[in-house]
């Protein structure tokens, strides 16, 4: 098999509601669709979203990554050597993980459907008894006034959502008040986590989330509570509080990852593939996170169900991740796509389907490279 294509376009859906946390406000995705196409004419297809004030990245940005340095990298290449294909994208470019992420996802996608096989049942050949063809995720709760938040609790609960991450990270007293308010309309059963995305300073966080846990709102974990390069912070933060503290921000690469398991900055792992740049190297932190006894989380930017299934398919293939936040189509107010993944709201089921299932996406496509 060789890569003898590879094109980009552009997919805009409105959100059902706007996504606010504390870094920003967005109100529909518009992201970076990727098509790869090999000898046989198999394809596969990977998004990544222009979440600039995470990876620095935006649509113009991505498309002249993909076009000038990473599609002529992999063009030629034979998919099933995935560790070159990674090291040549690694190799052609710094940084740009998202750009790098939808062309990791098109690859494996092209790949296993190449194979007959649905992508996750490829990624767990060595271990098939740790895959699982259903997956629960949360869904987010966004930053806004209490009342507001509790009334969108009580919609995700009616909804038949289980699990809440509550954006938080705009203030101390108040961010305690939002969760007291989505823990009343939530009730005692309902799984809460907070994310306050990188929002606090280290003891402003010690304090707030002293203050969840002497109220006993019963929140299973904190996200991302200071600045993604505040690695004292976050060991700060870890070290004080009973709550677990989840790296999000702070890991994008395995380096990160082992960075935070050795100086205990965090007690669990979320990764996205648009920060690791793909499949190929989140396996490696879960590998890492695996051998260290690191729980891990798989969770999303702002994505609609490409890239989602994506991050769905590698969940479903490791034991290791034990909790989902892959809510993106679920924000989303209509799928344009046919087949893949089902969300039908917390539940995600996998098909058995080749590659990650999606068959049709109504998107433009121009070649490039």
């Amino acid at each position: 098999m060789k890569i003898t294509e590879i094109a980009i376009g552009t997919i805009e859906i409105p959100l059902l509601t706007p996504f606010k946390t504390a870094l920003r406000t967005v109100d529909r995705i518009q992201d970076l669709l990727v098509r790869v196409t090999l000898d046989n004419g198999e394809t596969g297809f990977g998004e990544a979203p222009p979440t600039a004030v995470i990876t620095g990245e935006t649509i113009p940005s991505m498309q002249a990554a993909i076009r000038d340095y990473l599609a002529p990298s992999v063009l030629g290449l034979d998919p099933s050597d995935r560790e070159e294909c990674f090291a040549r994208l690694e190799k052609a470019m710094a940084k740009n993980t998202s750009a790098k992420a939808a062309l990791d996802i098109a690859i494996h996608d092209a790949l296993s459907r190449a194979l007959g096989l649905p992508l996750f049942r490829y990624l767990a050949q060595k271990t098939p008894e740790q895959a699982r063809a259903e997956l629960e995720t949360d869904l987010t709760i966004s930053v806004n006034d209490p009342e507001t938040m509790a009334a969108d609790t009580r919609d995700a609960v009616a909804r038949g959502f289980r699990i809440l991450k509550v954006k938080v990270g705009k203030g101390g007293e108040t961010d305690v008040e939002r969760v007291r308010r989505v823990r009343e309309a939530a009730g005692p059963d309902a799984v809460l986590r907070i994310d306050a995305n990188q929002g606090w300073t280290p003891e402003e966080a010690v304090r707030t989330i002293g203050m969840m846990e002497d109220a006993g709102l019963n929140i299973e974990l904190v996200e991302q509570p200071v600045s993604c390069h505040n690695f004292k912070g976050m060991q700060y933060v870890t070290a004080h509080t009973a709550t677990p503290v989840l790296a999000d921000e702070s890991v994008f690469a395995p380096e990160d990852a082992a960075r935070i398991i050795e100086e205990h900055g965090a007690d669990l792992i979320n990764i996205k593939l648009m920060k690791t740049g793909g499949i190929y190297p989140a396996e490696k932190i879960c590998d890492m996170a695996e051998a260290n006894g690191i729980a891990c989380m798989m969770g999303c930017m702002l994505e609609s169900a490409v890239s989602v299934s994506g991050a769905a398919h590698l969940a479903a293939a490791r034991s290791i991740v034990t909790m989902c936040d892959l809510d993106g189509p679920s924000l989303c107010a209509e799928n344009p796509y046919a087949g893949g993944p089902i969300y039908r709201e917390q539940q995600i089921l996998l098909p058995e389907t080749p590659g990650i299932g999606i068959t049709r996406v109504p998107v433009d496509f121009r070649p490039v490279g």
